[in-house]
């Protein structure tokens, strides 16, 4: 029987988490402050999972976790607050946590983040981070605003609360909302995605709901929707701005009663799935505008996840860069083993308004042509090496304050590190460099 220790001053809510979760098997202890739960440790007590309040009298929650790290590091805690927002759970999982919860907690919600967080008893976050998450998910970078992402996606993975991610075109919208499915209890189920800038507005409630034999000219039978599909697991609703008004309303009638009508249906169709939706529009311009309904919106946004420009994170575009290289040079069984110095400085350089899919698209090209095992700037086209070369007289380069080369550098030799796993012998062959002449610029860039 796995024990689980509860701290949380509440009387009232220690005793109805401990019932819950006593009826489901568990052996449950309780603590009502950060030197109780402490106590317990000292005296020899084991535990497989502990469920902490971020807020207690005295010491908080966060201090408990971080102290529990110290000793055992690969026991999971989850963190419970009623004050507590995005930006506090990004903090406690770098931390160490395995999972958030918000108060007033749900019984089922409850359960479902407990026996998941067991599952997975060694930390999702911490110095690790990036690299597990890149390798599970795809989401690759080590900028702030990727870390902050990683940890959002653990946050809100088991949550039941819709997702809208924003962000500009080529950003990794849809790759955000199967990451945040693939880390859920509905990853055995299907996630269904539909483009709803891609569809004509006449056929959009069709392929949403789907429709009853012999509802228009040619439905020979029924046929099923997206929504229905997606049952138990996740509908992705891209680009979800472009929808027409008739059809918001509809929608929303969905997200609120789980239900919906096939066209030419007669009875509801009942539907359990979490929708996330995406879009590159500014939805409050909408608003303002008349374009979005405002009760659509908030049931949308109310986990708001935004993806950062390219620009916005240059410091991984070296990673980006190598992993691109890495997946076409096998695609067309090529050996690449690297970019050029000054072709990675035209990379960073540039303003990327096309984002991530627009470096892949370039990289992919350079790859199929480059005539040499090492992507040079001939490889590239103009408008990047423009922007490397920057305006005459050392003015700014596309649209943005040109970066100092010790940033160039040290962001070249965090990519180098990174594709080698941190083994410096290698990167520094992949560099040019000197093992020596690695380490003291290691050293110089505080990268040891």
């Amino acid at each position: 029987m796995e024990r689980i220790l509860i701290v949380e001053d509440e009387r009232n809510i220690l005793r109805l988490l401990g019932r819950v979760l006593r009826q489901e098997g568990f052996d449950v202890e309780a603590a009502i402050s950060f030197e109780e739960a402490a106590s317990k440790f000292h005296s020899g007590q084991a535990f497989n999972l502990v469920l902490t309040d971020m807020r207690l009298p005295g010491r908080s929650g966060l201090d408990l976790l971080n102290w529990i790290k110290e000793k055992t590091p690969d026991l999971p805690v989850i963190i419970m607050t009623a004050y507590g927002s995005i930006e506090n759970a990004v903090e406690a999982m770098r931390a160490g946590a395995v999972n958030y919860l918000t108060k007033p907690v749900e019984s089922d919600e409850l359960l479902a983040v407990v026996k998941h967080s067991l599952l997975h008893k060694k930390p999702e976050f911490g110095k690790e981070i990036a690299r597990e998450e890149k390798d599970q998910y795809g989401i690759i970078g080590k900028s702030p605003a990727i870390l902050d992402i990683l940890a959002t996606i653990r946050i809100v993975c088991d949550s039941r609360s819709n997702v809208l991610i924003t962000g500009e075109s080529g950003t990794g919208k849809e790759l955000i909302a199967r990451a945040i499915h693939d880390a859920s209890l509905r990853k055995a189920f299907q996630f269904v995605a539909i483009n709803c800038g891609a569809i004509p507005g006449d056929l959009m409630e069709n392929e949403l709901f789907g429709h009853e034999a012999g509802s228009y000219t040619g439905a020979s039978s029924r046929e099923m929707g997206k929504a229905e599909m997606a049952n138990k697991g996740t509908l992705f609703l891209d680009e979800v701005g472009e929808m027409s008004l008739a059809l918001q309303i509809k929608l929303l009638r969905f997200i609120q009663e789980k239900e919906f009508y096939r066209i030419g249906g007669t009875g509801p169709v009942k539907a359990n799935c979490r929708i996330v939706a995406s879009t590159n529009r500014d939805l409050d311009e909408e608003l303002r505008c008349g374009r979005f309904r405002e009760d659509l919106f908030y049931r949308l946004n109310v986990i708001p996840v935004h993806t950062p420009s390219l620009r916005e994170r240059k410091e991984d575009i070296p990673l980006l860069a190598e992993y691109f290289i890495r997946k076409y040079a096998q695609q067309n069984q090529k050996f690449i083993k690297g970019i050029d110095r000054r072709a990675m400085e035209a990379f960073i350089a540039y303003d990327w308004p096309g984002n991530i899919r627009q470096l892949e698209n370039i990289i992919e090209r350079a790859v199929v042509l480059t005539a040499f095992d090492t992507i040079v700037p001939a490889d590239l086209p103009r408008k990047i090496l423009d922007a490397g070369a920057g305006e005459a007289g050392g003015g700014k380069i596309a649209g943005q304050q040109e970066m100092k080369l010790p940033e160039i550098e040290k962001a070249a030799i965090l990519g180098a590190l990174e594709a080698e796993d941190w083994n410096q012998t290698k990167a520094s062959s992949r560099l040019g460099i000197t093992r020596r002449q690695l380490r003291t610029k290691m050293v110089k860039y505080n990268l040891l």
